[in-house]
């Protein structure tokens, strides 16, 4: 097997923070790959760890854009752990490496000999990072975990959808994307920590316990009243600011949300309702909340007369939050974004041309970094490991 030499995925990347970090990412479908994209986006040597037949995200379509998204700017090895030979050269890479990250079932690495407590006792250096539904302690440290059943056992799908309706799941896979995120935070902290004591360190995050401060609103109406219903549609999840909701246009719909009182008195003059401004029925949130249905008619009867543009020229006129609600396709086509070098067209290998993410996390001087392609499966069997 070769020794880590520096990578060409890697090229260009010396300046930026995690250069010189080199990342094992055995992570499969979302919230270990997002973790790793954000390791490779800040510099990492990212080594992408897929059994012989792919991760599971390649079982959907093969090559797909979630895993183009996901895994930019990494190279890609295939190793059977559940072989002596692939443990074996698993070992020898991680001999040379600075993170394992995994999202696996607890339990799963040690059955196969490679557990964190294994990996690090072999390198004292190692940040063994673990992501899981439930963490690896707690009654339901074995249960199966996905997005969905993150969202229904933390709280979040009861509280989305609308009174009297049943509950509904958010969109997006909010619960993966927390879990990638905040499994980031605790590499890096771990990294940093190495820097001053020479040692690695064994951390891990599960998505319930990061999922839980998302519906921070909603347990705030729990302890207000904890008979009231957590399903409040558009409206502030916590029901103590108004206006805030999703209003129809005549396009479209626009959402508007008041947090200061100012907001609101920009909204009434919007609307040419300069009484409403002094009046002491609208004077405080509270005072609106109790008038909350009549308040959403006046304004979802303002705003159907008027397009997404121009809800938003009156918020920008009258300084008050509002955004037109948008689809995915006007989303992937954002100048703000595109401008920003958060979103590049790519004309990938396997997909042809698509729009391709960033990372969110920028540093001075340095401007995001240039995107390369998802590896293809065992794309770099030959570099990394000195074997097709």
């Amino acid at each position: 097997m070769s020794s880590l030499n520096p990578s060409p995925a890697s090229a260009g990347s010396s300046t930026y923070p995690l250069a010189g970090i080199v990342v094992l990412d055995l992570g499969q479908i979302y919230q270990g790959p997002y973790c790793g994209l954000l390791l490779a986006l800040a510099g990492a040597r990212v080594i992408k760890v897929e059994p012989p037949q792919g991760e599971p995200i390649r079982a959907r379509r093969g090559v797909s854009v979630p895993l183009a998204m996901l895994n930019s700017n990494k190279e890609g090895i295939t190793l059977d752990l559940k072989s002596e030979e692939g443990r074996n050269a698993f070992l020898e890479l991680v001999d040379r490496a600075d993170v394992v990250l995994e999202n696996f079932l607890p339990g799963v690495m040690e059955r196969l000999g490679l557990g964190a407590d294994t990996l690090t006792a072999r390198n004292p250096r190692l940040v063994y990072a673990s992501a899981s539904g439930y963490g690896s302690s707690g009654p339901y440290r074995d249960q199966l975990a996905m997005d969905l059943t993150i969202q229904a056992m933390s709280g979040m799908l009861n509280a989305t959808g609308y009174p009297g309706h049943p509950p509904v799941k958010a969109g997006p896979s909010i619960c993966d994307f927390l879990g990638g995120a905040h499994l980031y935070g605790a590499i890096v902290t771990a990294l940093l920590q190495r820097a001053q004591t020479g040692r690695g360190r064994i951390c891990e995050v599960a998505m319930l316990d990061a999922a839980y401060v998302a519906i921070t609103s909603t347990i705030g109406l729990h302890f207000d009243d904890p008979d009231a219903n957590p399903r409040t549609g558009s409206r502030h999840a916590g029901l103590a600011m108004a206006p805030y909701n999703v209003y129809p246009a005549s396009d479209g719909y626009v959402a508007i949300i008041c947090v200061k009182e100012e907001h609101w008195q920009g909204v009434a003059r919007a609307m040419g309702r300069e009484d409403l401004v002094d009046s002491p029925r609208f004077a405080s949130h509270a005072a609106r909340c109790e008038i909350m249905d009549h308040l959403d008619e006046l304004v979802g009867g303002w705003t159907a007369s008027q397009t997404r543009a121009a809800v938003l020229e009156a918020a920008g006129k009258h300084r008050f939050p509002a955004a037109p609600v948008r689809t995915t396709a006007e989303v992937v086509e954002d100048p703000h974004l595109h401008e920003r070098g958060m979103l590049s067209r790519f004309d990938h290998p396997e997909l042809g041309p698509i729009v391709l993410p960033n990372s969110p996390l920028r540093y001075a001087g340095l401007p995001p970094m240039t995107l390369k392609a998802s590896p293809k499966l065992g794309e770099h069997n030959e570099t990394v490991l000195g074997k097709p």
